[in-house]
């Protein structure tokens, strides 16, 4: 029998790698997890008071890592799209989603680090420069509290840290003497932090090369994704949810409803969103969220239309008439016995949407009205890039490569999902 790769195979092999190149940071990453459980218990008030939003993405990354193979054990025979067979889209969806939830641990620079960018600016990919590491106060206090602070402090990466220098090449004699292009400094031992007696060099590569400001392109690559994803699944989730319930009114209530509903939905279909899109972010600011509601109220038209058309062809059948007569609410109708009859169609409209949705996302950062400065984003990577395009062909290569191989795993996934939805469409 020929074995055939499943999408489970593709998964396990890429958990595999993690471990396997991102061992120091899960070890780092386990140490801040327990540290901060044993803050929690010892000192209630502190623990919430470090809270953040990056010890929460890191943590519940770790807590996914570790547990998602477990509950994969526990519940393999439910998650039976595992088991599916692995193509090209597939394979790039799940690589994107494994991005999307792991991105903490695939890399663990800040993306918008930057420093010394007379030594980083601009560097290709694979490019390495040499790191100095300043020597620091001792911490005097054993204290639960200042061992976690100074375990979370080297654990997730500020976007500035004054205790490190970055130089093109380091010469250690009696003194360090490092050169930052033309310009060469000096420093003694006792000032840089000693390992074995020794200052502690190390070296930084750049996977995919650095951009204007000095900042790691491979991380900004991977956290644009997250972000661009995430963007897209809630987009898309505020869509189902208007489209959905905007269209189970219109074709199960009909009357005046219908007709105001549909004339609305024409209106909005007539009329091109992108330029509403664009209006309504230059008139009230861009930011993530607003970008996710925008991109969410501007999608829902076709889903609307699919749904209103399914629910007006069931209404009558004999199984919700049943329903109906036994007392069920217009909400259990939709959840129970409406939603999954016309969930494929659904799904697939999704599908598609999703695709649309990340090329919206890009196309306003790359115009200036994305998610803002806060954040990465393949459109605002790729505006950056053009301007180097000459000088720094990778600042524009990679997330345009991203963007496109993203819509067409979307695309092709969408219509792989359609074809199964309805076979007639293969003859």
């Amino acid at each position: 029998m020929k074995f055939k790769l499943k999408i489970i195979h593709w998964l396990t092999l890429l958990w595999l790698l993690l471990i396997v190149f991102q061992h120091e940071v899960l070890f780092q990453y386990l140490s801040l997890w327990f540290g901060y459980a044993k803050l929690f218990f010892v000192d209630f008030s502190e623990a919430i008071d470090v809270l953040s939003l990056k010890l929460v993405n890191v943590i519940l990354s770790l807590k996914l890592f570790v547990f998602l193979p477990a509950l994969y054990i526990i519940f393999r025979k439910k998650w039976i799209f595992l088991q599916g067979n692995l193509n090209f889209s597939y394979a790039l969806l799940s690589l994107l989603i494994w991005i999307l939830i792991f991105a903490p641990i695939i890399t663990d620079e800040n993306p918008e680090f930057s420093k010394n960018l007379a030594v980083t600016k601009l560097l290709p990919p694979f490019s390495s420069v040499k790191i100095l590491h300043l020597a620091g106060e001792l911490e005097s206090s054993q204290s639960e509290k200042e061992k976690f602070h100074m375990r979370l402090n080297q654990t997730v990466k500020p976007a500035f840290n004054e205790r490190i220098i970055f130089a093109d090449s380091v010469i250690v004699s009696e003194s360090v003497v490092y050169f930052q292009k033309t310009q060469k400094s000096e420093l003694q031992k006792n000032e840089l932090l000693l390992k074995n007696g020794e200052p502690f060099i190390q070296n930084k590569y750049f996977l995919l090369g650095t951009d204007e400001y000095g900042r790691d392109s491979f991380a900004r690559l991977i956290y644009g994704t997250r972000i661009s994803l995430f963007v897209g699944f809630g987009a898309v989730v505020l869509s189902f949810i208007i489209g959905i319930i905007l269209g189970f009114i219109a074709g199960y209530s009909g009357g005046i409803f219908d007709t105001v509903l549909n004339r609305f939905t024409e209106l909005f279909l007539s009329f091109p969103v992108i330029y509403l899109i664009v209006l309504i972010l230059a008139l009230f600011g861009s930011s993530l969220f607003s970008v996710i509601i925008v991109l969410g109220i501007s999608g829902w038209m076709t889903l609307f239309k699919i749904v209103r058309g399914e629910v007006v062809s069931i209404k009558q059948r004999d199984f919700l008439i049943s329903a109906e007569s036994i007392g069920l609410k217009k909400s259990q109708l939709l959840a129970k016995e409406i939603l999954p009859v016309i969930l494929a169609p659904v799904i697939v409209n999704l599908v598609f949407l999703f695709s649309n949705v990340i090329l919206a996302e890009a196309a306003l950062s790359y115009l200036g009205l994305g998610t803002g400065n806060l954040y990465p984003s393949w459109g605002a990577m790729i505006n950056s890039g053009q301007e180097y395009i000459y000088k720094a062909w990778w600042m524009i290569a990679f997330p345009g490569a991203a963007l496109i191989l993203t819509l067409f795993a979307a695309n092709s996934s969408g219509r792989r999902i359609n074809k199964i939805i309805n076979p007639r469409l293969d003859k």
